[in-house]
């Protein structure tokens, strides 16, 4: 019964991630086709292997113009109507666009299948100086860069493999060339990988020496709060204790007023001292009200509009399944986002879109840019500030020019997010239910 129960449910939840996952395809679509550099980009930094997108874009290009190259050369060659080649030429292309299109990550076993698969078929119809096999020289160094050391050599041990049983059936020419070729492929790829590894690690480094050096400071300023607090307090003290003998045994107003004085004098500078060194850790006052939720951003446009800003704010989805850390994120963002707006752009329109998922939140906050206004890079603390609020969620967001105007756009998951933090809030719900099981115990 509980499975019968739940299949409705469960269909309904997979056609709603189906119609997305079409609605963002569809965008992705026109996006590409617009500014496809762009999009490529934007593709090659979320695959998150930090290679410089020039280095992707050339691999890719040599693929395809050594598989254009091989297409040419059966067609050359006679082979009418070329169904084979024209198949195998499709089936490379299909690891480009198609992948940045439908935001597909690069799956190394998946991306070497399908060209061995299209540089079969092109070997099946031989030709004099073939450069189909170069192929698989490109994507064997291609996949060492991007996958363990164990998968890329069982890729590369296949694809020579390949090789030579089309050069043992009279396919190929230049059989150990092209297999010299491909452990050259390999070991690049190899030292690529290796690289990339190595910069993870000084990155690993470099942020325990951060939070070793802010450690260190927070010890330095918590040692300088208590020497500012404990020769304030007392002195303050002191003061106050000879105000107090002073009224009480002599009446002698004015000297307690005296007394009082040096207190208040004390008390303000040790305020002043102590609003300083804690202002080495944040520069913000506390606050004071509750934090602003994903319910506070209508009013922050309002803000804005009374401010004389143009701002065309939508929002559509079920805020029911956002919480309180993720519409705090998404309020800051807007924040930000808005104010940069009025501070670079003064007069520009602006455009305020949110879209509640079933697995992820999107927003994107673009504007026009006023006459004579500058586009500028996006370097500041502010969008770095957003950025680290959004690692900390599990989420990611871009900057940059769009169109003839700015865009700003993020993306944050709506489960799965910050697990640490969902195993505190268990361990306190734990907590709680034995101090209230152990009350009533205590009582009697």
């Amino acid at each position: 019964m509980n499975v019968t129960s739940a299949t409705p449910e469960a269909v309904g939840h997979a056609l709603q991630e189906l119609r997305e996952w079409l609605h963002e395809a569809g965008v992705r679509s026109r996006r590409f086709v617009r500014n496809p550099v762009r999009e490529y980009r934007r593709w090659v930094e979320e695959t998150g292997f930090d290679y410089p997108v020039s280095m992707v874009v050339l691999v890719d290009v040599m693929l395809y113009t050594f598989s254009t190259i091989a297409f040419a050369q059966r067609v050359a060659a006679g082979y009418f109507p070329g169904f084979l080649a024209l198949a195998a030429l499709l089936i490379i292309y299909l690891t480009g666009p198609p992948c940045v299109v439908l935001n597909l990550p690069p799956r190394p076993v998946l991306l070497a299948s399908l060209t061995m698969a299209g540089v079969a078929l092109f070997l099946m119809q031989p030709v004099p100086l073939d450069v189909a096999p170069l192929i698989l020289i490109v994507v064997t160094g291609e996949v060492a860069a991007i996958t363990r050391t164990s998968v890329s050599t069982v890729i590369g041990l296949g694809m020579i493999a390949e090789i030579m049983f089309f050069g043992y059936v009279g396919h190929i020419d230049g059989l150990t060339w092209f297999t010299l070729g491909i452990l050259f492929g390999w070991f690049t790829g190899q030292l690529l990988n290796y690289q990339r590894r190595y910069l993870y690690q000084e990155r690993d480094y470099q942020e325990v020496r951060a939070l070793q050096a802010a450690g260190e400071e927070r010890r330095r300023i918590a040692r300088e709060v208590h020497d500012v607090i404990a020769h304030s307090l007392s002195v303050t003290l002191l003061h106050v204790t000879a105000a107090r003998h002073a009224l009480q045994t002599d009446r002698d107003v004015d000297e307690a007023i005296d007394a009082l004085a040096d207190a208040e004098r004390l008390g303000r500078q040790a305020m002043a001292d102590i609003r300083r060194t804690v202002g080495l850790l944040d520069g913000h006052h506390a606050p004071q009200t509750p934090e602003p939720g994903l319910d506070d951003i209508e009013d922050l446009v309002s803000d804005f509009l009374r401010a004389g800003m143009a701002i065309d704010f939508r929002s559509e989805g079920d805020r029911g399944q956002v919480s309180a850390a993720l519409g705090l994120a998404l309020y800051r963002i807007c924040q930000e986002s808005l104010a940069n707006i009025a501070k670079h752009a003064p007069g520009a329109q602006a455009q305020v879109r949110m879209m509640v998922c079933a697995r992820h939140i999107d927003v994107t906050i673009t504007n026009t840019l006023p006459p004579g206004a500058l586009l500028r890079p996006g370097r500041g603390m502010g969008i770095s500030g957003m950025r680290q609020r959004l690692a900390v969620l599990g989420g990611t967001l871009t900057a940059g020019p769009h169109d003839d105007g700015w865009r700003v756009s993020a993306r944050i998951p709506t489960t799965g997010q910050m697990p640490c933090i969902a195993a505190a809030e268990q361990n306190l719900r734990s907590v709680l239910l034995s101090m209230t099981q152990k009350t009533p115990q205590e009582g009697t």
